[in-house]
């Protein structure tokens, strides 16, 4: 046992992701031909780090009548060719509210939680340890116990979907937070911890702790009560609590919806380790081991499950959507008039549906349409930098300064990402400026005082309309990570409720408000300085971040 741990040390003293990097692409090219034939590589590491660079893809386009999607009469009708690749669930409007604050969405969570009668369901990276943490854990103390109190056979059930090395990290964790209520309450509550398969052999050996994090996590944020559920790019963590800025999206009574994210949080709860009562792990049993077991037979197995929740909620929004247009016809319309689509990307897992549905939507943007995107790590992949630079549409591009990054102030060498961040934004503020584009893509950095910035997203408005019909919101921050490593949903949701579309409009103006407008003397700055080192080192680990 000497000379693993040796080599661990060696490793923790000299580890950076550039390290990991070149590490796994040679180790990758030499073994993993032997895992896909049949054998199980101790050796098999991580996707290539090198970025593939195909031609952006394009969904098919339906032949045909619209038949599940209805009419395409109205707003809603630009987009309803979503409905033939991923489920479409048919909401008012008025069921549909956006929270404000970090604040706003900590209070809810705890509110529902009290009140909740059959079922909790989250889904995070992590779970905090401080204080307000503990707060949110004692609320799901206190409506299991209430659950138990009142009945000899308890409704209610907790299911909690974190990263098992995020989740995992240092001696008090987010599994130490929970494991009392685990002891206390067995019957009741399940913590699933997702391992990526891609993390395993000789890379999970050396790579120390939060390094191993950029393999790839769980990313996924959802939070749901019974019939309602909040979508967010939000962890459960007090800074996205008090001062790290999001966005999140309530939807109200909404049960169909509700029903997909709780099978596809139990989903992917299924292909994960158990966290057992003394804080062991293990997997369902006929399971196949996400870094034990066969890398392939994994990613076969957990694609299975997950798509299973995708293919069947499709085919049933669909004979149900069918029915309701029926039943419509020759009608002035219902109150549902806004669409919910889930989009899930698990490429690890073989699983592409948001990245084919992102790179669909941002195709078809028209040349005087205007879409607000926004991102706190601002890292576009190849594909989606191509149709924003390509494509006629008009950006409004939000992305975090250096002072309100995530990893600013960071010890070693986390602490030099907000200047690759800066990097990565000069280069493409460079390509918009060599090819002219300064007056239809506009790059902003987002300010605030003792704040950070977390918020991803777009809002899509239309050609001639001055509030949105169609924001994405959720986990996915449209960069290399999002689309090829990580677990990832969001949800598109379209409407024609001018309510919504107002709350919308007020949510991308507030944020946009905080901000300043690029040019290139903000490259100029003294604190926009890019140190040599990180300019040489930022192409090899702007995929891990």
């Amino acid at each position: 046992m000497a000379a693993p741990m040796s080599w661990r040390r060696l490793m923790h003293s000299v580890y950076s992701p550039a390290v990991a990097g070149v590490f796994t692409r040679i180790s990758d090219r030499l073994f993993r031909a032997r895992d896909s034939r049949g054998g199980s590589s101790v050796l098999l590491l991580a996707p290539l780090l090198a970025e593939a660079d195909p031609a952006p893809y394009r969904l098919a386009r339906p032949t045909g009548s619209a038949g599940a999607q209805g009419s395409a009469d109205g707003l809603c009708g630009h987009f309803k060719w979503m409905a033939e690749h991923v489920p479409a669930f048919r909401v008012p409007g008025t069921r549909i509210h956006i929270l404000r604050s970090p604040d706003q969405f900590y209070q809810t969570m705890k509110a529902r939680i009290k009140t909740a009668k059959r079922r909790v369901v989250m889904a995070s990276l992590y779970l905090g340890t401080g204080q307000l943490e503990q707060e949110l854990v004692d609320c799901m103390e206190e409506a299991l116990q209430r659950s138990q109190d009142q009945s000899h056979s308890p409704d209610l059930k907790v299911s909690i979907l974190l990263d098992y090395t995020r989740g995992s990290r240092g001696p008090i964790n987010s599994r130490t937070m929970l494991l009392p209520l685990l002891q206390r309450f067995t019957s009741q509550l399940r913590v699933s911890l997702y391992h990526t398969p891609d993390l395993r052999g000789l890379l999970r050996m050396l790579v120390p702790q939060r390094f191993n994090e950029t393999i790839g996590v769980q990313h996924i944020k959802v939070y749901l009560f019974d019939d309602s559920v909040i979508i967010s790019g939000a962890n459960l963590s007090d800074s996205y609590f008090t001062n790290r800025q999001d966005r999140y999206v309530l939807l109200e009574n909404c049960r169909e919806v509700a029903d997909f994210f709780s099978d596809l949080v139990e989903a992917v709860g299924d292909v994960s380790l158990q966290l057992q009562p003394d804080d062991s792990v293990n997997m369902l049993e006929g399971m196949v081991h996400p870094y034990k077991g066969n890398r392939q037979d994994f990613s076969a197995a957990a694609r299975g499950r997950i798509m299973d929740v995708m293919t069947t909620a499709h085919t049933r929004q669909r004979l149900l959507n069918r029915g309701e247009d029926s039943e419509d016809e020759g009608a002035s319309g219902g109150e549902e008039d806004t669409w919910v689509f889930p989009l899930v990307q698990m490429r690890p897992l073989g699983i592409q549906v948001d990245e084919q549905v992102t790179q669909r939507l941002l195709t078809d943007a028209g040349p005087d349409s205007t879409v607000f995107l926004t991102s706190g790590y601002f890292n576009l992949t190849r594909a989606y930098m191509r149709l924003v630079l390509g494509a006629g549409t008009n950006y409004r591009i939000l992305t975090a300064s250096p002072e309100v990054n995530g990893f600013f102030g960071a010890k070693g060498v986390a602490g030099a990402i907000p200047a690759a961040y800066v990097h990565i934004a000069r280069q493409f503020y460079s390509q918009v400026c060599q090819l002219g584009q300064q007056e239809r893509v506009h790059l902003h950095e987002y300010h605030r005082a003792q704040w950070t910035f977390h918020a991803k997203g777009l809002w899509y408005y239309l050609q001639g309309q001055n509030r949105p019909c169609l924001t994405l919101i959720g986990s996915p921050n449209f960069g290399y990570r999002s689309v090829h490593r990580d677990l990832e949903a969001q949800i598109a949701i379209v409407t024609e409720n001018e309510e919504l579309q107002s709350q919308l409009q007020e949510e991308q103006e507030t944020l946009y408000q905080r901000s300043s407008e690029v040019s290139s003397s903000t490259f100029e700055r003294p604190d926009r300085h890019v140190k040599l080192w990180v300019k040489l080192v930022t192409p090899l680990i702007k995929n891990f971040f």
